[in-house]
């Protein structure tokens, strides 16, 4: 269904999906927590008290909604992933050892890349199918194709670390987020401390209970980016292992099979 679209497009949609999913998360652990004011999962999760008057505009909200676009973001890049490991199979070039491509055996191949590809005009394989065709019938040298083979390689993993900057963004702002809630619940606790009165038996309970909601803030934000920096490192090694296989399969069915006559 997203074939069709740009990458920017493409990302803007996984964007407002996570945002819509992370407002509903939200929302149904409200109404599953309803009445469980003060219980410990509805503090930690959401900072849900029956003294707390800034709810539901709490840090624990706010990190749920990053958190889910976070995932969003994880969702695209494996969904990139799938496409590009489905080129892999797509026998754009001749598998049999015994094959030989000269010059004029390319414009077949580059025309069947260019019409399989379509739109997606990003995807590795193909790029560098078409990249190195170009090269090899403008310059006729198996040598300079091979450099371009590892130049094009070298500037496409590049390319792919640069498309989790705004995830490591995410990884970083959720700890953060967790950290300033942390130094508002002190703030708020210890402000409460120095207005109530001292004599009051319930002071010290309260005191405990509203530092105990700041710290697990911090918490909660440290539980959510282990999640998200376990999944960058697994996707993002998958999308790199792909661009390895196209790196191979165009050397050992391209680069190794091209001959000049």
């Amino acid at each position: 269904m997203m074939q069709g679209l740009s990458p920017s497009n493409k990302r803007l949609i996984y964007a407002v999906i996570s945002l819509v999913l992370g407002v509903f998360f939200v929302l149904l652990l409200h109404f599953l927590l309803t009445g469980q004011e003060d219980n410990l999962s509805a503090m930690f999760l959401l900072d849900y008290r029956a003294d707390n008057n800034f709810y539901p505009f709490t840090v624990q909200n706010l990190m749920w909604l990053v958190f889910f676009m976070g995932m969003g973001e994880l969702l695209g890049r494996f969904q990139d992933g799938n496409a590009e490991n489905t080129q892999l199979h797509q026998q754009y070039l001749p598998e049999d050892e015994r094959t030989l491509l000269q010059a004029n055996d390319l414009g077949s191949i580059y025309k069947r890349v260019r019409n399989n590809a379509g739109s997606q005009t990003d995807l590795f394989l193909p790029r560098l199918i078409r990249r190195m065709i170009l090269q090899f019938q403008s310059s006729r040298s198996v040598e300079q194709a091979s450099v371009l083979l590892n130049s094009s390689l070298e500037l496409y993993l590049h390319e792919i670390d640069l498309r989790y900057n705004l995830l490591r963004y995410i990884m970083w702002l959720i700890p953060s987020l967790g950290f300033i809630g942390t130094v508002i619940g002190i703030s708020l606790a210890l402000n409460y401390a120095g207005m109530a009165d001292p004599n009051d038996p319930q002071l010290l309970a309260e005191l405990t209970k509203r530092l105990a909601v700041a710290f697990y803030t911090t918490l909660l934000a440290l539980l959510q980016s282990v999640i998200l920096v376990f999944s960058l490192h697994i996707i993002q090694a998958r999308e790199e292992r792909c661009l390895n296989r196209a790196g191979q399969y165009c050397l050992d069915n391209l680069i190794n099979r091209l001959y000049v006559g």
